[in-house]
Formats: C-alpha cells, structure tokens, sequence
C-alpha cells in the first residue's frame, strides 16, 4: 500500500518537535536494535525489553505480530501512536490518517519506508536513521511473512 507522504515530512528538522519525543527516535541504538530483534521473533529480546523498562516496545513488536492483547495493552497504557502505527502498518488508512494528523512523521516514515516508498527511504537515509529504517524493513518482512502463511490455505487461522 503506497502512501503520500505528508508535506511536513519531508523538510528538513522534521524530527525535533514535540510529537518526534514520542516516536521512537527518542530511545537508545542499542533499544532500537533490541526492538528489531524483538519483531524478528526473538523472545529473549523481547523478554529482555519486557524486564527493562520498554514494555512499550515489547507491545509493539508484539501488536506488529498481530497480537490483540499487546495492540489493547498499548491503547490502554498511553501508546495510541504506536497501536496507530500497527494498525497503520496493516494497511489502516485511518491509522495514517492519525498518524499523520498528529504528526508523528517518523512513523509515518517508517510506515511508507515499510512499503518501499522511496521518498520515505531517502528521507531516512539523509536524515541519519538508518536504524530506523532497518527497522521498518524488519516490519516489511514480517508482513509479508505472514501474508504468505496466510495464503496457505491447509493452515488454520481462527
């Protein structure tokens, strides 16, 4: 699903308003690179994250992999823009849509860079968040990852 990114992304400084402190370039390399992990399935990261004062980014990666629980933890909890960005990466325009209207750029990004969209790409890539956007191609794997499990028509999905 492309997505026209928003006009604000793509000036420079986009990532030093009040809205990009609730994003994830706030946290460490080290956080994010435990969160890529995370949502490439590693559950001691993931546990890690949990026992380490980021239950947040445990949700996330958890929502990302279609958990119901951790997506209603993350709503629940203060984290409306990273339930946004789950949903937003499950193709929700109305999460974008969200996302957008309070921008939340870097994840918008992420989203849009998640589908290949070079604008988005290149706008990480320049601004220096090149973690970022190793990670929202760990994200694009994992969707079609499971898209491709749920083409499999002998599997049983409930």
């Amino acid at each position: 699903m492309p997505h026209v990114l928003p006009q604000q992304a793509s000036t420079c400084g986009f990532i030093h308003d009040d809205a990009a402190m609730n994003e994830l370039s706030s946290y460490e390399p080290k956080i994010l690179v435990a969160l890529g992990e995370a949502i490439d399935g590693n559950y001691e990261i993931h546990k890690w994250l949990l026992e380490n004062d980021y239950p947040e980014l445990a949700a996330l990666a958890s929502s990302l992999q279609a958990d119901i629980d951790a997506f209603q933890w993350l709503m629940k909890n203060g984290f409306n823009h990273f339930a946004a960005f789950s949903n937003a990466i499950d193709e929700d325009t109305e999460a974008y849509k969200w996302l957008a209207r309070y921008e939340f750029r870097l994840l918008v990004l992420m989203v849009d860079a998640a589908y290949l969209n070079p604008s988005a790409i290149e706008i990480l890539k320049k601004e220096k968040l090149e973690l970022l956007l190793r990670i929202a191609l760990k994200i694009r794997k994992l969707k079609e990852a499971q898209h491709l499990d749920y083409n499999f028509y002998y599997k049983m999905h409930f």
